[in-house]
């Protein structure tokens, strides 16, 4: 399990590269093994072509927390947390402003997690609900050094 959550909360959102996190403007605003909170705009990059919140920009902000989530619950060192399965229902669209989404584990098992995800807009009213499945797999030895992008030592 992470420790100190406040210094990796800071070194997830300043990592060199964050890849689809920093393409979505995803920013994680909470962590804790049982919550995990991020915002991400509704602007061009996450858009589709008829000016509303694309739901594969939803779906990336849902198993982004619950990848998060399940590394804040695991040894990052030793484990990695990988996506089995995914679902959303968009029950409200957005054209502009922000998004926050929250995650929470409804399962915490050895070898799978099932994380609830719901994302909000700015007034509390539901854009979004998902649910992602994650297997909880062995970082090869050969691979341990960098596997996770974060420092072990620094745990």
């Amino acid at each position: 399990m992470i420790e100190n959550a406040d210094y990796w909360l800071a070194r997830l959102n300043d990592l060199d590269s964050r890849g689809l996190q920093d393409a979505l403007g995803i920013r994680i605003t909470e962590l804790s093994p049982q919550r995990v909170t991020a915002t991400m705009p509704v602007d061009v990059r996450t858009r589709q072509p008829f000016g509303l919140l694309h739901g594969g920009a939803s779906v990336a902000l849902a198993e982004t927390l619950a990848s998060i989530g399940a590394l804040s619950n695991i040894d990052p060192t030793r484990f990695s947390a990988v996506g089995v399965e995914i679902n959303a229902n968009h029950l409200r669209g957005k054209r502009d402003g922000n998004v926050r989404g929250t995650a929470s584990p409804i399962h915490l098992g050895r070898s799978t997690h099932v994380w609830s995800i719901e994302i909000v807009d700015e007034a509390g009213r539901i854009i979004c609900i998902s649910r992602c499945t994650l297997a909880i797999v062995p970082i090869p030895e050969k691979a341990l050094p960098t596997a996770t992008g974060l420092d072990s030592n620094t745990k």
